[in-house]
């Protein structure tokens, strides 16, 4: 069996987090990306513009190249991890999309990726894509399903470029089921996705429209991405491990490990009197908070009883945590279940 894994987004969090703003950014700025504003680019010179432009995606693809060498000293449990989509700025933008076809930085990018691909295929790390909630391929407005293809197709060409996308799912790249046309409307701009696209598109139930139900009727297209934190909130419970629905899930990924997202509501729900240990309760939460409330996502994994909860999946499933604290919260959670190496059993017994 392959070894579980659990995984972080986007973004390094340094352990000490009682030191200044200024002291953090300064420790994490060398592994996480920047960016620039478009009004900023228009005020200057074409020229200013372009060197600004190429400074920022130099900074960010070497930012990756150290993060995945903080995550390569990792144990292969914690090997996994979520890229960011703000890599090339604006590289889908009318304005901007010349800059990126330029020979001289086509080179650039391709070398510079190339190193990404090669250092996490070294190390063994499982890497990700997941492109903002702009991303509605279906959407009923046919600008907005243009633009979208197009900034997916952008995630493509960063994941061709670091030679994935040449086999079902080496590459996982997420989006949510959006827009009026729902599962539909997607399945309509299917044909219209490069080869790279299809390989590793991947699908996600969300919070609030398009359930694990609304994902499964594009199981035969790709992957189902199980979010027991939105389908919690969806479905007003928990989902079983033994639900029917997992099953097809993992069905639909061909044999390939499945990857499923955890998040947790946020710790100011404590103060409302819901402790650690206490599972999470639908109704009596919407007692005292706003639905929208649980969208947020926490800072750390602060209840356990979720915690043992998602650890009933990991059997099956990789987890990708999207805490705030970001590898911080990886850390915690590996440390307290997964390096003391407790058994389901133990865990079932537990909840």
């Amino acid at each position: 069996m392959n070894t579980p894994r659990i995984g972080f987004a986007c973004m390094y969090r340094h352990p000490e987090r009682e030191l200044s703003l200024k002291e953090l950014k300064a420790l994490e700025g060398d592994y996480n990306p920047r960016t620039t504003t478009l009004r900023w680019m228009d005020s200057v010179t074409q020229q200013e513009a372009q060197d600004k432009l190429l400074s920022i995606v130099e900074h960010n693809l070497a930012a990756q190249i150290r993060l995945l060498g903080y995550v390569a000293q990792l144990p292969l449990g914690r090997r996994m991890l979520r890229l960011s989509s703000d890599l090339l700025p604006f590289y889908s933008h009318p304005k901007v999309a010349a800059f990126y076809q330029t020979p001289s930085v086509m080179t650039r990018l391709a070398g510079l990726f190339e190193a990404i691909g090669d250092t996490a295929r070294a190390a063994d790390i499982r890497l990700s894509f997941h492109p903002g909630q702009f991303c509605v391929l279906g959407s009923d407005r046919p600008d907005v399903v243009e633009n979208s293809l197009a900034e997916f197709e952008y995630h493509a060409d960063m994941i061709r470029m670091m030679g994935y996308g040449r086999r079902f799912q080496d590459f996982k790249c997420n989006i949510h089921i959006a827009g009026r046309l729902g599962a539909e409307g997607v399945r309509a701009v299917w044909p219209r996705l490069s080869e790279v696209a299809r390989q590793c598109i991947t699908f996600e139930n969300d919070e609030k429209t398009y359930g694990v139900d609304d994902c499964l009727l594009l199981a035969d297209l790709a992957p189902v991405v199980l979010d027991i934190h939105h389908c919690w909130i969806h479905e007003g419970d928990y989902i079983a491990p033994d639900d029917p629905r997992v099953s097809r899930i993992i069905d639909s990924w061909r044999g390939v490990r499945p990857v499923m997202h955890y998040s947790q509501p946020p710790e100011s729900l404590q103060a409302l009197g819901f402790t650690a240990e206490q599972k999470l309760e639908m109704e009596a939460l919407l007692k005292v908070v706003n639905k929208r409330d649980l969208y947020l996502h926490s800072d750390g994994m602060w209840n356990d009883w979720t915690n043992r909860y998602a650890l009933l999946f990991l059997d099956r499933f990789d987890i990708m945590f999207e805490a705030k604290h970001k590898n911080l919260a990886t850390e915690t959670f590996y440390r307290q279940f997964m390096a003391a190496e407790h058994s389901a059993v133990t865990v079932e017994e537990r909840l």
